[in-house]
C-alpha cells in the first residue's frame, strides 16, 4: 500500500486556527484513503504538542516522516506555510516521490498511481 504524506499549514495565531488547519489536513487524509492509499497526517499526530518542543524539532521530524512516504499531497494554502514549503522542496528533490496538489490533480490520476504506481 502506498503512503501519502499530507502537507499543509499547521501553525496559526490561535488554538482554534490550528484546529481548523488540522481538520483540513484530516479531510485530505480521508480523501486519500478513499482513493486507495494510506494517509500520513503529521498535523493529527501532534495537534496538542506544538509548545512541547522547538519548531526546528517538529520541522526535522515531519521531514523524516515525509522521506518514508511514497508521495505527498499539498493541501490548499500550503504555500503560506514555511514547513509545507520545505516539505514541497524535499519532495521535489526526491526523484522517486510523487507530488500531488489537492484540488488540482484529478482523482483518477491519484487513484491509479496509488493502486498501480
Amino acid at each position: 500500500m502506498k503512503l501519502i504524506y499530507v502537507a499543509g499549514k499547521f501553525t496559526a495565531d490561535t488554538g482554534w486556527g490550528i484546529e481548523q488547519n488540522v481538520r483540513r489536513a484530516e479531510d485530505v487524509g480521508i480523501y486519500i484513503a478513499r482513493l486507495g492509499a494510506m494517509p500520513v497526517i503529521p498535523h493529527a499526530n501532534t495537534r496538542y504538542f506544538a509548545d512541547e518542543c522547538t519548531p526546528e524539532f517538529w520541522y526535522a521530524g515531519t521531514l523524516e516522516l515525509l522521506k518514508r512516504c511514497d508521495a505527498v499531497i499539498m493541501c490548499e494554502g500550503w504555500a503560506d506555510s514555511k514547513g509545507a514549503r520545505e516539505e514541497y522542496g524535499e519532495a521535489r528533490t526526491r526523484g522517486n516521490m510523487m507530488v500531488f496538489l489537492h484540488g488540482v490533480t484529478p482523482d483518477e490520476e491519484i487513484r491509479k498511481w496509488a493502486r498501480y504506481g
